[in-house]
């Protein structure tokens, strides 16, 4: 395991590209606050540096809030997401095996979709974020490196990759969700059944919504 020296490079900080980013995001973000004792407890969890953008990010905020919450980034925990990168992951727990073996979850949006950082685990190339879409519970390969999905999340078109999922009046409903928290939604989105606009939403813990899709993606044979 390499100590917390050698994994922290404020010379050569990726801290500066997100710095760069924010200055250039046409989406809504909010960068949270962190506290030095959490930070520096996920970056030594985590083993990378602040030279990548996920050490970055782990070390120097407690998280990224995009679209009032739609998306949030995980960092090192905060009021707003009190979930870090690393208890979410569950890394480094006693007596607990990784919540996912060759794969580690950076970020989610609010209606349980969940982005992951592939190590071996999800069949595409190392190194890519996929998305656990919730209309079809498959892991799709984005085909972006973690920095390059950060970027897309600042400046991409986000409206335009959620486009089916959105219902009028959906930015006052998402803004009174915690970071810890998603929308639930019946039926199911990969269930057949009326329009978005049209089910019951209703908020949960996002630990639920992990639940719930890991245990229908069993149901319906496909992990």
């Amino acid at each position: 395991m390499k100590q917390l020296n050698e994994l922290i490079n404020n010379e050569k900080s990726a801290w500066k590209l997100v710095d760069k980013w924010l200055k250039e995001a046409i989406n809504q973000v909010e960068i949270l606050p962190s506290s030095s004792e959490d930070s520096e407890r996920v970056l030594y969890d985590l083993q990378v540096t602040t030279k990548s953008t996920l050490g970055a990010i782990a070390y120097h905020c407690g998280g990224i809030i995009i679209q009032n919450g739609w998306i949030r980034i995980l960092g090192c925990g905060s009021k707003k997401l009190k979930r870090d990168v690393s208890v979410w992951n569950k890394l480094n727990i006693e007596n607990e095996n990784p919540r996912l073996d060759g794969a580690l979850l950076v970020a989610d949006d609010v209606l349980g979709g969940f982005f992951a950082i592939n190590g071996g685990l999800l069949g595409v190339t190392v190194g890519n974020v996929c998305y656990l879409a919730p209309d079809t519970l498959e892991w799709e390969d984005l085909e972006l490196k973690f920095s390059d999905f950060v970027h897309w999340t600042f400046v991409g078109n986000i409206n335009k990759f959620y486009d089916s999922f959105r219902w009028q009046g959906w930015q006052d409903e998402v803004r009174k969700i915690s970071g810890d928290e998603g929308i639930s939604i019946y039926p199911f989105l990969w269930a057949e059944g009326e329009e978005i606009e049209k089910r019951s939403r209703r908020a949960v813990p996002i630990e639920e919504l992990w639940g719930l899709t890991i245990e229908n993606r069993k149901k319906l044979g496909i992990g």
